[in-house]
């Protein structure tokens, strides 16, 4: 049954993905995060926000066991910025993070950790981008949103990689 009610996605520049590209070339072989900021009143992104994986502190609550290069976490700090953004001007539209297998997709950890803790919608109002990389190039990045008709993320854009 196809997907009825996928979002638009957030129109992202070259300059912006190329900025979240080298944010996750500059991480690497650690994950990347942070995320992208548009209009609250528009449907493109025009501000690039990096923040710090903290994954290594061993404060993730989904995946404590892991490091920096198979998991991100946002400092206490940053999550707090990205929370009193959503009642600005520029709102926080799209969550990035990079995975360095070089592969663009969402996975059960990341689907986890962006849905609610009731599991009845997205943990925040934003789309997600994730961006695959490997030890040459940025191999491709993907976006997904959730779709109430599929219960769930769903992919909505691609991308393609660059050589950084």
């Amino acid at each position: 049954m196809p997907v009825t009610d996928a979002p638009i996605p957030f129109q992202v520049t070259r300059e912006l993905l190329l900025d979240i590209y080298q944010a996750a070339r500059e991480a690497f072989p650690a994950e990347c995060c942070g995320w992208l900021a548009g209009p609250a009143d528009g449907d493109e992104v025009t501000a690039a926000r990096r923040c710090v994986n903290a994954q290594d502190s061993g404060t993730h609550p989904t995946v404590a066991g892991r490091g920096a290069e198979t998991a991100y976490v946002f400092t206490g700090a940053d999550l707090l910025d990205l929370n009193h953004s959503l009642d600005s001007e520029l709102p926080a539209r799209i969550i990035y993070h990079s995975h360095p297998n070089g592969q663009a997709y969402f996975s059960p950890t990341d689907r986890e950790v962006a849905t609610s803790p009731w599991g009845d919608g997205p943990a925040y109002p934003v789309q997600q981008l994730v961006v695959g990389i490997d030890g040459q190039r940025v191999v491709e990045a993907a976006l997904f949103a959730w779709s109430d008709d599929a219960g769930g993320f769903v992919e909505i854009a691609r991308y393609a990689g660059e050589d950084l």
